[in-house]
């Protein structure tokens, strides 16, 4: 069984998207490491604060059943792919870590470089994974 890290983020009806999404979680997988909530401007656009986040949990998916999954979290939370990739979201799930999975796995590059450019990922992920090695 895998640990998991992802990365949870909302700028658009956050507190709503940020709540549908840790019950959509919870529903596919159980109990979870969550980390505290960080709000953050946005990055590479004008836009409204987000809300950020990291959880954990175990799973026995693989890494691309895994980001079925969260794909399908972000589309019933209204997720729209077809906008700029600096832009609003209503909800973005992304897999940092999968166990220690280095290099593109099904298509997802593990561990997620986001994790040493954006405080709005280490930090949470520090909160619940301190004790981690990248």
């Amino acid at each position: 069984m895998a640990w998991i890290y992802v990365s949870i983020g909302s700028n658009i009806d956050r507190y709503h998207h940020i709540t549908s999404s840790l019950d959509a979680l919870t529903s596919h997988f159980g109990k979870m490491l969550i980390s505290p909530v960080y709000e953050s401007e946005a990055v590479g656009f004008d836009g409204d604060n987000f809300l950020n986040l990291v959880v954990g949990f175990r799973s026995e998916l693989s890494v691309g059943e895994l980001s079925a999954i969260l794909k399908q979290i972000e589309l019933d939370n209204g997720r729209s792919r077809d906008g700029a990739k600096f832009s609003s979201r209503s909800l973005d799930i992304d897999i940092l870590t999968y166990n220690d999975c280095i290099g593109e796995v099904d298509g997802i590059e593990l561990p997620r470089e986001e994790i040493l450019n954006n405080a709005y990922v280490l930090l949470p992920l520090a909160d619940i994974a301190a004790h981690e090695e990248h």
